[in-house]
């Protein structure tokens, strides 16, 4: 699928006939998302620049932090930590000042993660728990179960 999209992302998307074609941020948005939630680390460091650079061009802040998670999430795979922790805190300030609950609780999520790589387990807890309310108050069934795994793991 991969090589699909990177050869789509070469063709010219004109002409448009009906409704509307998606920007190259909305897709560089899509794939860094997905290489993220996959933990690709080769796909996010594919994506994830492009997605960053065009979200700043652009002024657009959800898609900013998108890309912020994303280098976050392939920094704490990568054991940079420390870089991690500033590019999720980065993203996580963005979405609360947009009001993403969904995108909130999977930053804290991802900050849960980090903290259980760095062996910080009532640290890592926190952060499971506060994302879990954010899944709750949305039925975020999914979401839900995967915190509720991730607390579980933590014993």
């Amino acid at each position: 699928m991969k090589e699909q999209v990177d050869r789509a992302m070469e063709l010219s998307g004109q002409p448009v006939k009906r409704g509307s074609m998606a920007h190259d941020h909305d897709v560089y948005m899509v794939l860094a998302d997905a290489a993220a939630q996959s933990q690709d680390v080769d796909a996010i460091k594919q994506y994830a620049p492009r997605l960053e650079e065009l979200a700043t061009r652009d002024g657009h802040k959800l898609y900013l932090a998108i890309a912020h998670r994303a280098h976050g999430i392939a920094q704490c795979l990568a054991g940079e930590h420390a870089k991690a922790e500033g590019r999720l805190n980065d993203a996580l300030k963005i979405f609360d000042e947009l009001g993403t609950r969904w995108q909130i609780g999977r930053t804290l999520f991802a900050l849960g993660e980090l903290e259980t790589a760095r062996s910080k387990k009532p640290k890592a807890r926190e952060y499971f728990t506060r994302a879990l309310a954010e899944f709750e108050s949305l039925e975020a069934n999914p979401d839900i179960e995967r915190a509720h795994a991730a607390l579980k793991k933590l014993g």
